[in-house]
């Protein structure tokens, strides 16, 4: 009897507490809305398995001694986030950008978001049950970048306790680009405004594109040390991709590597939505502000895209500014199907590209900037 009685105490049914459920249903919800909705299918099917695996009682995965524990070590260490970056850059075409580079303005007003919710956070403060430091405000804000890899970094570094919820808030609100963005984008413009269409960019040649990513290193080296690493593994993947001598090299960080560490990244963000880290007050505040930090972000890089519209000798539709924020490609391509339901012929997508990508550069040098403040 005594053996069926230890028996049955080392079961998950008797173990089971109903955080731990209600965790593991979220888990599902993330499955389920990245299997049926197809929200960031890559990264939430690996978050919400981790989660379910995370709060199975009893198994400790996610305790020292468990897979998910050491696997979290990639994240702890910043290794997976820049891992991930370098593949980023390995796929990113720096040409539109460097065809008009004034662009790279757009990029920049977009991260006003994350700089806004900052100060947003810290107003929380004022309310019963909410507290977030200086170190929890920032790796919050950086969500508003839209730059998943980048928010991990960050979190990892200045908040890890809030690390599950930074994630899963960055990942689902890149995934819901197309349902945020165009309500906000057609709000802040006219039809004629939308209807604009830009000139064709100009040839950007290869010497051109070695000598960017190099250039980029070197002014971030000198400038803010701290972005380094996001931008020099972004910069290193991209000249791979560039420079025509590595394609293994390059096809490889596009693919295999990326893969690989997708898993584990997405494994490892899963392994902190354990009930005690993630059913807090704090974790709605979360979600909540970063809703907000994409909004303005969004907001921003449309109303810099105006002003620069008023200004410019050549014509801009503002609505690439939307794209500023460093969804790479979905915000573009958000951008070029608002423009083309205005004007059948106004094709945006390379424009937006543009601005898509000074977004990321934008993303990453906005983390240095937090990192060198706050940590």
């Amino acid at each position: 009897m005594e053996n069926l009685l230890s028996l049955w105490h080392s079961t998950g049914l008797y173990n089971f507490t109903l955080p731990q459920v209600i965790m593991m249903l979220v888990g599902f919800l993330l499955l389920y809305l990245a299997i049926k909705k197809g929200f960031e299918p890559l990264l939430l099917v690996p978050i919400g398995f981790g989660a379910v695996l995370s709060n199975i009682p009893v198994a400790g995965l996610a305790e020292e001694g468990g897979l998910l524990y050491y696997l979290y070590y990639g994240i702890k260490t910043g290794m997976f986030p820049l891992l991930i970056f370098m593949g980023v850059g390995a796929m990113t075409d720096f040409g539109p950008m460097l065809a008009n580079p004034k662009t790279l303005l757009l990029g920049a007003a977009a991260q006003f978001g994350i700089f806004a919710t900052l100060l947003g956070a810290l107003a929380l403060n004022m309310i019963p049950g909410l507290e977030y430091s200086l170190s929890d405000a920032a790796a919050i804000a950086i969500i508003g970048g839209a730059d998943g890899p980048t928010a991990i970094y960050v979190a990892s570094k200045l908040a890890p306790d809030l690390l599950g919820a930074i994630a899963v808030a960055a990942y689902s609100y890149m995934a819901l680009v197309p349902l945020i963005q165009p309500p906000i984008m057609r709000a802040l413009t006219t039809p004629e405004e939308r209807s604009i269409e830009m000139q064709q960019l100009r040839f950007v040649g290869k010497a051109e594109k070695i000598i960017f990513p190099l250039m980029l290193l070197i002014l971030t080296a000198l400038l803010l040390p701290s972005a380094a690493p996001l931008v020099g593994m972004f910069c290193l993947g991209n000249l791979m991709n560039v420079c025509g001598v590595v394609e293994r090299l390059s096809k490889t960080s596009q693919n295999e590597l990326i893969n690989i560490v997708t898993i584990f990244l997405g494994l490892s963000v899963g392994s902190k939505m354990s009930a005690e880290a993630f059913l807090k007050a704090e974790t709605l505040g979360i979600l909540a502000l970063g809703a907000i930090a994409f909004c303005i972000g969004t907001a921003c890089g449309v109303l810099m895209a105006k002003l620069m519209n008023k200004m410019s000798d050549t014509p801009i539709n503002p609505l690439i500014g939307a794209a500023g924020v460093s969804a790479v490609p979905m915000a573009a391509r958000v951008a070029n199907k608002v423009g083309l339901e205005s004007n059948p012929h106004n094709f945006l997508l390379m424009h937006a590209m543009g601005p898509n990508v000074a977004g990321v550069i934008g993303s990453a040098v906005a983390a240095g900037v937090l990192l060198s403040l706050v940590h």
